[in-house]
């Protein structure tokens, strides 16, 4: 079945909506929601929380972004009491001409409310789910929300994942490997496009650090992104490291950076803004990614750096990020939590001039080739299109959806 010749009509379900909201799973949403819009003349919805009671509605990027009121928060996901009536009213929303139902919803998870609105609401309309990463750390939470989980994976038509490694370690996804579709995450290269103001702040950054090497950190400063691995590690590193970032753990950083000796070596700065974080990665020689848990499932920042030309130094944790970060072919990738194995990746990257620009150069051609917008929008279509297919199977398989058949027939 193929989609529809009309613009097709997309509703996302997520928590929260970028900007103001910082993190990878808002990046995707918004990037893959837009480049619907851009690339296949798509109108697309996103129903997600507001931090504050009030709804609001406004366009972002050509998206239609409806942010429900929040009534609470559990383990930083937010309650939106509306979600599940929201989605219903999708099935009778109305334009101009008619009735204007979405064609396809694509929910993004771990999202427990909006798992639970979804099964609540029970729409019938062809359904995906972008599964992003697996809950690790708030487990008593998950034991609760598993059989509700479950469901929901049984209940949509089809599964995306960002990388097979996702599929094959999830005690969820494996047995539910036969729905799952692979859909690298893609990026909007015009951001760090090497214009002259980029290299020339570009340039300025380097004259700061008075030609010593930069390895540079991009992230939120939480657990699982492994920050604390990384400071120590840099005691057997002849370099300066730049963490751009916040979070609650940066406190603790600053006090680790001093207790080890490496605070004068180390800056902290607050988020950029897109030409900036730009400039930043041409400056840096690495990027260093040292994750320690499967909360991190890709790993942006890698394709961002490779981008630009840089070369990475990550984990080979059993999600995506070593599929974004091949070993030895755009950077190398070490054991989670191993400090002196951080060190010598990183001290051998730096140390070999020669090396270090021909995995930047490999990491370039890949992610420009490879890792874009067009092909993530590409494959996302693909998927809407046979989950099309399948709710259409399914729903003619059962005893209503058979009536219904022969109803349309006669």
């Amino acid at each position: 079945m193929k989609l529809p010749e009309r613009p097709l009509r997309v509703t996302m379900v997520n928590k929260y909506y970028s900007p103001p909201h910082l993190g990878g799973v808002e990046t995707v949403v918004r990037t893959l929601s837009e480049g619907l819009v851009e690339h296949a003349g798509a109108r697309v919805r996103a129903l997600v929380s507001n931090e504050s009671g009030a709804r609001l509605e406004e366009t972002i990027g050509g998206v239609s972004v409806v942010r429900l009121p929040r009534q609470m928060a559990l383990s930083s996901a937010p309650v939106a009491a509306g979600l599940p009536g929201a989605l219903r009213d999708e099935l009778r929303r109305r334009g101009p001409c008619g009735p204007e139902p979405p064609d396809v919803i694509n929910l993004h998870a771990p999202y427990p409310w909006g798992e639970l609105s979804f099964l609540q609401a029970s729409p019938d309309v062809p359904s995906v789910v972008l599964y992003h990463s697996d809950i690790v750390r708030q487990r008593l939470l998950f034991r609760a929300y598993r059989p509700f989980l479950e469901q929901f994976l049984d209940r949509v038509d089809l599964i995306v994942t960002s990388s097979p490694n996702i599929v094959r370690s999830s005690e969820l996804l494996a047995p539910r490997a036969e729905k799952c579709r692979v859909v690298p995450f893609g990026l909007p290269a015009r951001r760090l496009t090497a214009t002259p103001a980029v290299l020339r702040r570009a340039a300025e950054l380097r004259a700061a650090h008075a030609g010593r090497r930069i390895v540079l950190f991009v992230g939120r400063l939480v657990y699982y992104k492994g920050v604390d691995v990384l400071v120590r590690a840099m005691l057997g590193v002849d370099a300066d490291l730049v963490l751009i970032g916040r979070g609650p753990l940066e406190a603790e950083l600053r006090e680790l950076a001093w207790a080890s000796g490496s605070a004068a070596r180390l800056t902290f700065l607050g988020p950029q803004d897109d030409d900036e974080l730009a400039a930043w990665y041409h400056a840096a020689d690495v990027l260093c990614l040292p994750s320690v848990a499967r909360s991190e499932a890709f790993g942006l920042v890698q394709i961002e750096a490779h981008a630009a030309g840089t070369p990475v130094v990550s984990t080979n944790l059993p999600t995506g990020v070593p599929y974004a970060n091949r070993d030895g072919v755009t950077g190398f990738t070490v054991p989670p939590g191993d400090e002196a194995a951080l060190a010598a990746a990183l001290a051998r990257l730096l140390g070999d001039d020669e090396l270090r620009a021909r995995l930047g150069a490999q990491a370039q051609a890949r992610a420009l080739r490879e890792l874009t917008v067009p092909r993530m929008v590409a494959g996302t279509l693909d998927v809407y299109a046979e989950a099309t297919a399948r709710h259409a199977a399914r729903a003619a398989a059962t005893p209503r959806g058979r009536c219904s058949a022969r109803r349309r027939r006669a």
